[in-house]
């Protein structure tokens, strides 16, 4: 099973200074080799390679990075095709479509940038990484986290990492892949959990995970996603899209903290987890039109999504 593990960065005023340079060149450069390729119609990371590698070196970066940026812009435009392949940017002509093919992508100058082995190395014992930068190798740059995931980055760390800047902070994405635990196939009993809107969950041990909370917040980000509608200005509509996420990410969280408080009692006990089949519900129920909201925004499949994870 693979997790990403968040350190945290340490860097003196000198080695922030560094590793911003080192960022901006490399999105730079990345910007350039999604230019070319958008020009030149070329996508593949090999054609690519063959066609930028020597001006990617000319800005300042050294091999590996060099075939970062360019492996970069390549995955990108590949994720870009995927998408349109899909059918998740619209039909052929419609607007959104037709904007993400008529320009060259392009990457923030703080966008993360991936790091492997050979240009990043760690020192866990040591709380210290050595990462290369475009001033060259910077040594013991030190690096904070919770003890648990250090522990993981120490025994499980695979391949890359990625360097990213959020909030004038700085950190490393390390991949790590944990090995799975055996699954439980013959429980010795079960856990029914019964989901619903009052109570998010409750199980058949008489605890209840209640909803209001989440409702609470539901009707408060309603209120304000109704005043910035009907502003209808172009900043409304980014703060609309930022609302949105914000909303899905904290009902996300909410559900994680319910599963893992079942999923442990669980383990703990030796049960498995049983869930009610709710394929369908909506169809199978008559709602007032004030209670239609409610029903839409019930996150019960993503919550069974969960446990199972």
């Amino acid at each position: 099973m693979k997790l990403v593990v968040q350190i945290r960065l340490l860097p003196s005023p000198e080695q922030a200074a560094a590793l911003a340079e080192t960022l901006h060149t490399c999105n730079k450069a990345a910007n350039m080799a999604a230019k070319v390729a958008f020009e030149r119609k070329v996508f593949s990371r090999a054609r690519l390679q063959r066609t930028l590698y020597t001006e990617v070196r000319a800005l300042g970066l050294s091999a590996q990075p060099a075939l970062h940026v360019i492996r970069k812009a390549a995955d990108a435009y590949g994720v870009l095709h995927a998408q349109i392949e899909a059918g998740h940017l619209g039909k052929n002509g419609s607007a959104r479509r037709t904007k993400a093919e008529s320009k060259p992508i392009t990457f923030r100058s703080n966008a993360a940038h991936p790091f492997d082995d050979r240009c990043l190395s760690w020192q866990p014992d040591a709380r210290t990484v050595s990462i290369w930068t475009t001033r060259g190798r910077m040594k013991h740059l030190r690096f904070t986290g919770e003890a648990s995931r250090i522990k993981v980055l120490t025994e499980c760390r695979q391949g890359e990492s990625d360097l990213i800047h959020r909030d004038g902070k700085w950190f490393l994405m390390a991949t790590c892949e944990v090995p799975e635990a055996p699954l439980n196939t013959c429980p010795n009993d079960w856990i029914g959990v019964d989901r619903g809107i009052a109570n998010l969950a409750t199980t058949s041990d008489g605890d209840h995970h209640q909803g209001h909370g989440l409702e609470r917040y539901r009707r408060r980000m309603a209120h304000v996603r109704a005043q910035l509608q009907a502003k209808g200005t172009k900043s409304a509509k980014r703060k609309l899209k930022q609302r949105a996420r914000r909303e899905a990410r904290h009902a996300a969280q909410i559900n994680h903290i319910i599963t893992k408080i079942v999923v442990a009692d669980a383990q703990r006990t030796g049960r498995g987890i049983a869930l009610e089949d709710l394929q369908g519900i909506r169809d199978r129920v008559r709602l007032t039109r004030h209670q239609r909201a409610s029903l839409s925004s019930w996150p019960f499949h993503q919550l069974g999504e969960f446990f199972a994870y």
